[in-house]
């Protein structure tokens, strides 16, 4: 019998790359992609666990699984911090009040 491929593979590895370039430039910007992604890969090693000899790019489904893992937890690690940073550090109100009071630093340095 001919081997198959599994039909998610390219797809997971297309959406668990974009999850981690969203995760390494945007922050929270993959956690979609991944998931996604995580969920295409998972349902492929249930298929290929059930009928191993049948399909020939599991490794390329598992990869697709890892990067999506690694871009899921950096995305949420950066979810974290940013909702650690609104909540001790008061939000965009705080980060605005924080640029005034630097710009002010600024000009009074220049002005010396």
């Amino acid at each position: 019998m001919e081997q198959q491929k599994l039909p998610n593979t390219t797809v997971a590895l297309v959406l668990a790359i974009v999850a981690f370039l969203g995760c390494c430039c945007f922050g929270i910007g993959g956690i979609i992609p991944a998931g996604i992604a995580l969920y295409l890969a998972n349902k492929d090693k249930k298929k290929y666990e059930e009928n191993p000899e049948l399909y020939s790019n599991y490794k390329q489904a598992n990869t697709a699984r890892t990067v999506a893992i690694i871009a899921l937890v950096i995305s949420c690690v950066f979810l974290i911090y940013t909702i650690v940073n609104f909540v001790f550090f008061g939000g965009m109100e705080a980060y605005d009040t924080f640029l005034e009071e630097f710009q002010r630093e600024m000009e009074r340095q220049q002005n010396l």
